[in-house]
């Protein structure tokens, strides 16, 4: 049985998602999760993009002991540099690094010659190697690059001293056989290939990233690069979890076994899919909500006689059960605590403390809180770890024949208060019109979208918003059990994202 190593980029190729931007504090859940899921290779990343991306890489590192930590660079001693500052302090520092071979790339992107790309790429290898152990380097686009020069320069790398070779399809352009086929080669025509790890990269463009990371497997792939949820620039990458899954339920085909701890796959998709805000479609394979529901009578009456017939993926497999510990307003802190500690969260006294308050403010309106209330509770207290304007009040007036109507009071830093009144179409638009005013500039809504945590009529209400403020691009997050207030804090979160984020940047360059 074959090891297939696992390279998660969730947090660097998933991060490039449209509309997803992730605080320091959200980084690092995901990371410790991640760890507990048991990834081989977690890529933090591109510590050379700006200030943020270099601190959490770092911090990363730091943190995490069960996953080698990497990051990324072009092939540019100053990413390089960067890249070993941030992580020279990991259990297991690696560096992945890139520059581009295909044709089109080469002619309109590098304006390189093929000798150039060579040289550079050896180059960047050899001076990589002189501080990482393990040095990763992809040919960016090599779906699109002639095989006789993919192999040529794949060769001159690993003499240079490249340790795994990654083979991405960066436009989601081949197909399973083509990309298989690839491997095929390479193995073939490569004198060196049996000193280094090959690697595959795909992404979803044409709906193939899956299909394409298997048949790497088949074709001498030993590490498979993706997302959690198949997150990532454009369609996305390849979703891990389903290729975990489809190794594991297909060992008598492919041979061949992850790390994985695969029933923290659902509570890792749970994770990434609340901090980035992009929400897993019903029919996801592996982790959708009906992935495992069965409407067709047939069906049901096969499951029911036997769970095969039509399941041949178990729910538990994969981390999905209806059971979980119900808590109420009679609990005290004691269990509160060892149910954080249960669901593995990492939070400080301090943070337990607010946690604690305000969880007993939820529990005397809802009848129960289940695990998922929980986690959604913790998330919401990391988000909002940083606060240049923090809601007091607010009063929405809205009926059949009324023209709806909010009056809002902000607290602005430690103690200044900001009141103002708007009216608007609806309630949530006469909301964020008196916010707008509170805040005093034009905010551009780019999208606003609201699911309930769990079920019943005293669920907890999840506001995700995407907007333009001061020219920056973000999105924000608010949980409540009123509408309305969750659209209030998702707002505030979205516009103290960016303050802190500037403020941050105003430290930095003076």
């Amino acid at each position: 049985m074959r090891k297939i190593n696992i390279f998660d980029t969730t947090l660097r190729d998933g991060e490039q998602s449209a509309g997803v931007n992730l605080n320091f504090s959200e980084k690092i859940e995901i990371a410790y999760q991640l760890e507990r899921l048991g990834v081989d290779i977690m890529e933090a990343g591109f510590p050379a993009a700006s200030k943020g991306d270099f601190n959490s890489v770092q911090e990363i590192a730091r943190r995490i002991k069960n996953s080698s930590v990497t990051g990324l660079a072009r092939a540019v001693k100053g990413d390089i540099d960067a890249a070993w500052d941030a992580l020279k302090d990991g259990a297991q520092p690696r560096l992945h690094t890139f520059i581009a071979t295909s044709p089109i790339h080469r002619e309109y992107k590098l304006k390189m010659t093929k000798e150039q790309v060579v040289e550079r790429a050896v180059a960047m290898v050899k001076y990589a190697s002189e501080r990482f152990p393990i040095v990763q380097w992809s040919a960016e686009d090599a779906s699109r690059t002639e095989l006789d020069y993919l192999a040529e320069i794949v060769e001159a790398v690993i003499q240079a001293g490249a340790k795994v070779i990654n083979i991405p399809d960066t436009v989601g352009y081949a197909t399973p056989i083509e990309y298989g086929n690839i491997f095929r080669y390479l193995c073939e025509n490569v004198p060196s290939i049996d000193k280094v790890s090959l690697s595959s990269h795909c992404h979803d463009d044409l709906g193939m990233a899956t299909a394409n990371s298997l048949a790497a497997i088949e074709g001498g792939a030993t590490q498979v690069e993706g997302t959690i949820n198949g997150i990532g620039e454009r369609a996305g990458n390849a979703a891990l979890e389903e290729v975990a899954v489809a190794l594991r339920i297909r060992q008598d085909y492919y041979q061949a076994q992850t790390r994985l701890t695969l029933n923290e796959i659902k509570r890792t998709s749970d994770l990434v899919s609340r901090l980035t805000a992009m929400t897993v479609p019903p029919n996801k394979a592996v982790i959708g909500a009906n992935a495992y529901a069965h409407e067709s009578g047939i069906h049901q009456d096969g499951v029911l006689k036997e769970k095969t017939t039509y399941e041949i993926i178990s729910p538990e497999l994969v981390g999905v059960s209806s059971n979980s510990l119900v808590l109420g307003k009679h609990s005290g802190r004691h269990a509160f605590k060892e149910r954080l500690q249960e669901l593995n969260f990492q939070v400080s006294e301090e943070e337990m403390n607010r946690l604690f308050v305000q969880f007993k403010e939820l529990a005397d309106k809802k009848k129960q809180m289940t695990d998922e209330d929980l986690v959604a509770l913790v998330l919401e207290e990391k988000a909002t770890d940083s606060i240049a304007y923090d809601l007091v009040s607010m009063q929405i007036s809205h009926g059949t024949n009324q023209i709806p109507t909010a009056t809002v009071t902000l607290k602005k830093g430690e103690g200044e208060t900001v009141q103002e009144a708007a009216t608007g179409a609806g309630s949530v638009e006469a909301l964020y019109n008196t916010l707008e005013r509170c805040l005093g500039g034009e905010i551009e809504l780019e999208d606003y979208r609201i699911q309930s945590v769990g079920g019943g009529m005293d669920a907890l209400a999840q506001v995700y918003v995407k907007m333009n403020y001061q020219g920056v691009e973000t999105s924000g997050r608010g949980l409540d059990q009123d509408v309305l207030e969750a659209s209030a804090k998702a707002y505030l979160n979205a516009v103290n994202r960016v303050i802190i984020m500037k403020e941050l940047e105003e430290k930095v360059t003076n």
